[in-house]
């Protein structure tokens, strides 16, 4: 634990989250150049991650991996995969970022295992299998409206994902609002109106981040 504290006092880990179609990805890419731009040392990262186990998760979202005859993966393997690629993630990417002062912006974390598992899982062994990962110090929310999310899906196109149906968002994003209420004690998650423009939201949430900077001492740009 000290190991995760000192990388924690070092660095900044900022998390952005929401249904499929918030944009998250869209932000993480533009805050990062915002934040390049003046001066900041700044890793950009996603979960499910790139490793071998989030390989393996996003197979199972699009229907490449299945169980034989049972069709998609139980809830509960699908939840401790997560929990799984997350350890690992924090070991290969997070932490070291943090050791060596940058700014980590994640698309997605905790938050959002706690909302799509929680979905069909009891939140409260959601969160003890994930007890190992680490609080953001912040945490962008960006809320959009289910009818919104579900029309940037479409213009996207891609194949259909295993959490894309209508009722499925709708549940997620009930459970959404009980992991921030969970969450909210220990994490400061601050809600961004994700129905704007694609530049409000940038601008919104660019706001935050410098706020967050503000009350961190000497938060001076690593170039």
């Amino acid at each position: 634990m000290s190991a995760v504290s000192d990388a924690r006092r070092r660095g900044l880990l900022i998390v952005l989250e929401g249904l499929d179609g918030a944009g998250t990805t869209t932000q993480v890419e533009r805050l990062a150049a915002a934040l390049k731009a003046e001066g900041h040392s700044v890793l950009t990262t996603r979960e499910p991650s790139d490793g071998p186990v989030g390989v393996l998760i996003r197979q199972a979202l699009t229907g490449r991996v299945v169980l034989p005859g049972a069709g998609p993966l139980a809830p509960e393997t699908l939840a401790l995969l997560y929990a799984a690629d997350r350890t690992d993630h924090l070991r290969a990417r997070v932490l070291p970022a943090l050791e060596a002062g940058q700014v980590v912006l994640s698309d997605r974390s905790v938050l959002s295992s706690l909302a799509y598992q929680g979905a069909s899982l009891p939140m409260e062994w959601v969160e003890a299998i994930n007890s190992h990962a680490i609080p953001a110090d912040l945490t962008l929310f960006v809320q959009v409206s289910i009818e919104v999310a579900a029309r940037r899906r479409a213009a996207r196109g891609g194949p259909e994902e295993l959490f894309d149906a209508e009722e499925k968002q709708r549940r997620i994003s009930q459970q959404y609002e009980a992991a921030i209420a969970l969450r909210g004690a220990r994490e400061h998650v601050v809600r961004i109106d994700g129905d704007a423009t694609v530049e409000a939201v940038t601008a919104a949430c660019l706001a935050r981040v410098r706020e967050l900077f503000a009350r961190e001492p000497g938060r001076a740009p690593v170039r």
